[in-house]
């Protein structure tokens, strides 16, 4: 029979716990890869001092408690968040994705990331493929990436006609007036970086072989068409910031300040209420003195490769 904790030995025992939760934690935040030196050097050298570590850490997990607070209430009331995240390639948009997800409910908040459209996509209305992910009450939906392809990706690597792109342009406010008309709050995140920034991350990402993989064909291509993306942002923000679903741009050279900023932000476009919860209490555990724990076979087991 396995011997029970007294009270101070599982208060030690939760402390222990708790640490090596946020060691995780940081695990999961280290992002500076394993570079040369001198690639490190000039990535330090082009980049403004940052927040300090624990400072940053500190408002983190403050900031994620709110968007815990804010996920109970959107539970408890059935609201429909939807939050669109664009910018360029490594602008930072999956890591500030990462952080918001992070600690919430994967049941009321989830990320979508579609693929590519479909030979059947293709001969869909443009905005079909998107409705069906749209939130249903109680839900947070986060699109990494969304119907804004049109007017970015799709425009500039010559996937869309300029008739398409148009009737984009024509459509989609419309589009999005009908969303909140439904009852969904709509929120659209621009992340922005410079271009010396930018060619940083990808040489970051190149020599990172945890990080290669972020890298793509087209990825590469947006480096070659920095000016043409850069005009399609421009008249994207311009043709479609309206009252009812406007853009909020996010300055994007600093990660941590990123993240801290969007997220922030976020939290205060929402009237969320901390809703009351029933003091939980743990039960206590019944012995049956007859219970004898069986052993499973030792080939049921996972090596213990460390």
């Amino acid at each position: 029979m396995e011997k029970v904790k007294t009270p101070k030995a599982l208060e030690e025992w939760l402390e222990a716990e708790l640490e090596e939760t946020l060691d995780e934690d940081f695990e999961i935040e280290m992002s500076d890869p394993e570079l040369s030196l001198e690639l490190r050097k000039i990535y330090k050298l082009q980049r403004p001092p940052s927040i300090k570590r624990d400072v940053y850490f500190k408002e983190l997990l403050r900031l994620q408690a709110e968007l815990i607070k804010m996920q109970d209430w959107v539970s408890e009331t059935g609201e429909k968040i939807l939050v669109i995240f664009e910018g360029r390639d490594a602008a930072g948009k999956g890591g500030v994705i990462k952080r918001i997800t992070q600690r919430l409910n994967p049941r009321i908040c989830r990320v979508v990331a579609l693929n590519k459209p479909t030979d059947q996509e293709k001969t869909q209305w443009y905005f079909q493929r998107y409705v069906p992910h749209l939130p249903s009450g109680g839900q947070i939906v986060l699109f990494d990436r969304s119907w804004y392809n049109r007017s970015g990706v799709e425009r500039v690597m010559g996937f869309a006609s300029p008739d398409e792109v148009e009737q984009f342009f024509q459509d989609v406010s419309e589009f999005e007036k009908m969303l909140v008309r439904s009852g969904i709050r709509l929120f659209k995140y621009w992340f922005s970086i410079s271009d010396e920034e930018q060619q940083l991350r990808f040489l970051m990402r190149i020599h990172d072989p945890l990080k290669q993989w972020k890298l793509s064909p087209m990825d590469l291509q947006s480096r070659v068409r920095w000016e043409d993306y850069t005009k399609a942002k421009e008249e994207t923000l311009r043709r479609t910031n309206i009252p009812e679903s406007p853009w909020f741009i996010v300055e994007g050279n600093d990660k941590k300040r990123a993240r801290l900023n969007c997220i922030q932000h976020l939290i205060q476009q929402i009237p969320y209420e901390e809703v009351p919860h029933e003091s939980i209490s743990l039960p206590e555990r019944v012995f049956n003195p007859d219970y004898e724990r069986a052993s499973m076979p030792t080939d049921l087991h996972v090596p213990d490769f460390y």
